[in-house]
């Protein structure tokens, strides 16, 4: 017989995982724990349940929306005059609440990538580096054929960058290394080079550059600019568990290829896996929690 409570999540590694972590505490407290594998539910289909769940975080990521859109006019109306202090501990409150409505999500609720990106735009514009609104977006089309330019042994902002001009901008990019402020053809576009268009600009690492001029607005290349932020500008702005493996995983490549182009290729393939990690579902980061 079930008493008191009983908790509801899908059939994961990830939610076995989490159930375990429970279970242990209810048991060091010296409680009774179930966990049970059910297959159907009276009354549900399968996609019933899928839609509720969904619903649920919907609204969870409206709400947030909502506060995030109010701190952002708030930060529009002080510019200049509100203290740092106080606006790092409200962003620092929405970071951690979108992580744990984002922990909850498991099958992709449509509003995770508007409240992620008001949450981006809202850091940016604190940090004096929200994109130029007289910038126009970038025509994709206008890259095919491109070959691109960066400096030699490729990190992660380097890496990265690759695997999103390939993945989003540019399918058919080739990529070659040159010496800053070296001389280049009409054909040839730098990126992640001092003083060039496809680099550093404020607060942003080239990644993030590249995601905001092509507009790419996909809620996993989010995850992954975090990702890229935090290790390219050794900030721990967005504290993704990712990172410490990231980071081991560009040094191994590192020191294990010494060809720049193969070095760069094993990159991206990295960087895919990354992308896959966080698209896969809803539910993959919460097994990553720092919890562990």
């Amino acid at each position: 017989m079930l008493r008191n409570s009983l908790y509801v999540l899908p059939s994961t590694d990830e939610a076995r995982e989490d159930f375990s972590w429970v279970r242990e505490e209810i048991v060091s407290s010296g409680g009774q724990v179930s966990v049970l594998e059910g297959t159907a539910v009276d009354g549900y289909t399968d996609a019933e349940l899928v839609q509720q769940f969904r619903a649920a975080r919907n609204e969870e990521y409206q709400r947030f929306a909502a506060d995030a859109r109010a701190v952002a006019t708030k930060l529009a109306r002080t510019s200049g005059r509100a203290k740092r202090g106080p606006f790092e501990r409200e962003l620092r409150r929405l970071r951690e609440r979108l992580a744990a409505i984002t922990a909850r999500d498991y099958f992709g609720a449509p509003g995770r990538g508007d409240a992620e990106h008001i949450l981006t735009a809202i850091e940016a514009t604190r940090n004096g580096s929200a994109p130029d609104s007289r910038a126009s977006t970038l025509k994709r089309r206008d890259f095919k054929g491109i070959t691109w330019v960066t400096r030699p042994r490729p990190g992660i902002d380097r890496m990265a960058s690759a695997w999103l001009i390939r993945r989003f901008i540019a399918p058919d990019a080739r990529f070659t290394f040159a010496a800053p402020n070296s001389s280049l053809t009409a054909r040839q576009v730098p990126f992640d080079m001092p003083n060039v268009e496809f680099g550093h600009h404020g607060a942003h690492c080239t990644f993030e550059t590249l995601m905001h001029r092509f507009a790419v607005t996909d809620p996993a290349v989010v995850s992954v600019s975090h990702v890229v932020h935090d290790l390219d500008l050794k900030e721990s702005r967005y504290a993704m568990p990712e990172c410490a493996a990231v980071s081991r995983f560009v040094d191994g490549l590192r020191a294990t290829y010494a060809d720049d182009r193969e070095l760069l290729e094993h990159g991206i393939v990295m960087m895919e896996a990354l992308y896959q990690s966080f698209a896969s579902d809803g539910a993959s980061r919460k097994g990553r929690r720092s919890k562990r």
